[in-house]
C-alpha cells in the first residue's frame, strides 16, 4: 500500500536544546512515524524555518513552510500531527479537519477553554477525520501492568482511584486520562472541586492553578480524588484502592509500581521495563493511531476519551467558581480558572 502522507504542524526544537521551550515532542512523534512502514513524513510547517530546516535533517520531510495554512492547501496530506502550545491546538486541528485530511494527531493538553476542546472533536467527527491526543501513558508499561493486576484481582474490586501531580490541567490531563483508563472509560456522573489562584502562572501559555482538589464519581460507584501542589500525597502518582489492596504508581524511580495486600504482608516491587515516563510510549500512540486509521478501529487515544479527561479540568474549575458540585455533562465554553483570573486583574 502507499505510505500516508504525513504533515507535521510545529517542529520545535529537541528536548534541552538550545533554546528549546517545551519537550521536542514532534521529535517524538517523528520517531513514531518513521517507525512505520505505512506512514511518511512529506511536510513541515514552522514558524521558524530554522527549526523546520533542522528537523528535515534529522526526520526528513520534501518541504518545508513557515504558514501551516500554506501547508494544508498545496500538500495532499493523510496525517497531520500538531505538536505546538495549547491556544494553537483548536484553529489547527480544524484547519486540518477542513483541509480534508484523514487523521490528526494533537499534543495534550486540548485547548485552554472547554469550548475549544468540544468543537475541535465535533468539526472532526463530522468530517470524519479520526482525532487524537497524546496522552501517551495508555502506552507505558508500568500503567498497562498496573491495570492487568487490577483486571485480574489483585486488590479486589476498584474502589477509589486517588492521584497526585502538579496542576490540574498540564499534568492532570495525564492523571484524570489514566483514571478513565483504569475504570474501563466508565463515564462520570459529577465533580466537585476547589482551586486556589494566589499562585496561578502560565505552563506553556495557559495559566494553572498551583494547589487544587478534584472529587468525582463514576457511574459505576468508583471515587475520584486528585489533588495538586501543596496537597499532593506525593509529587507525583496514582493509587489505585480495592476492597483487598492497593496499587500504587509512582512510589519512586526505582519502584514505579508496587503492590500491597492480596496475600501480601508488605508492599511488593512489580518488575517492569520502564519508570513513568517512557519515551518510546509516544511512538507506541502514533503506531496505534496509524493502525486504527488502515483498519477503521477506535485508537486507544480518541478525542472522546481525552475530551472526558479534560470536562474533569474544566468541571473541577467550574465547581469551584460555582461553589458547588457541578453534575456532567458539562455544558460551559469558557475557562473558569481564566475567567476568574481576569475578573481578579480588573
Amino acid at each position: 500500500m502507499t505510505p500516508y502522507r504525513v504533515g507535521i504542524i510545529g517542529c520545535g526544537r529537541p528536548w534541552r536544546a538550545d533554546g528549546a521551550t517545551g519537550f521536542g515532542m514532534s521529535h517524538q512523534h517523528a520517531i513514531g512515524y518513521r517507525a512505520s512502514s505505512a506512514a511518511q513524513i512529506v511536510a513541515l510547517a514552522d514558524i521558524v524555518a530554522e527549526n523546520a530546516r533542522a528537523f528535515q535533517e534529522q526526520h526528513g520531510g520534501d518541504v518545508i513552510y513557515t504558514d501551516y495554512h500554506e501547508m494544508l492547501a498545496r500538500e495532499p496530506l493523510d496525517i497531520v500531527s500538531i505538536s505546538t502550545w495549547p491556544h494553537l491546538h483548536a484553529p489547527m486541528v480544524i484547519a486540518a479537519a477542513e483541509a480534508g485530511v484523514r487523521a490528526i494527531h494533537c499534543e495534550k493538553p486540548m485547548a485552554p477553554t472547554f469550548g475549544e476542546a468540544r468543537r475541535m472533536v465535533a468539526v472532526c467527527a463530522d468530517r470524519g477525520v479520526q482525532l487524537t491526543f497524546n496522552h501517551q501513558r495508555r502506552f507505558g508499561t508500568p500503567f498497562r501492568r498496573a491495570r492487568d493486576l487490577l483486571r485480574a484481582g489483585a486488590i479486589g474490586a476498584l474502589q477509589r482511584i486517588e492521584c497526585s501531580t502538579d496542576n490540574l490541567f498540564d499534568w492532570g490531563t495525564h492523571w484524570f486520562d489514566m483514571a478513565c483508563f483504569f475504570n474501563d472509560e466508565t463515564p462520570v456522573d459529577w465533580v466537585i472541586g476547589q482551586i486556589d489562584l494566589r499562585d496561578a502562572a502560565p505552563v506553556f501559555g495557559v495559566p494553572v492553578e498551583r494547589h487544587g482538589i478534584s472529587q468525582f464519581r463514576f457511574a459505576n460507584g468508583v471515587e475520584g480524588l486528585m489533588l495538586t501542589g501543596r496537597g499532593a500525597f506525593q509529587p507525583l502518582g496514582i493509587r489505585l484502592f480495592g476492597t483487598t489492596g492497593i496499587i500504587e504508581l509512582g512510589h519512586s524511580d526505582d519502584v514505579p509500581l508496587r503492590v500491597l495486600g492480596g496475600g501480601r504482608g508488605d508492599w511488593e516491587a512489580i518488575p517492569v521495563d520502564e519508570g513513568l515516563h517512557g519515551r518510546d510510549c509516544v511512538t507506541h500512540g502514533v503506531l496505534d493511531l496509524i493502525d486504527a486509521l488502515a483498519t477503521g478501529r477506535e485508537p486507544e487515544l480518541a478525542a472522546s476519551r481525552a475530551l472526558r479527561a479534560t470536562e474533569l479540568i474544566f468541571a473541577t474549575y467550574e465547581s469551584s467558581r460555582r461553589g458547588a458540585r457541578i453534575e456532567l455533562p458539562l455544558t460551559i465554553d469558557d475557562s473558569p480558572l481564566i475567567a476568574r483570573l481576569a475578573a481578579t486583574a480588573s
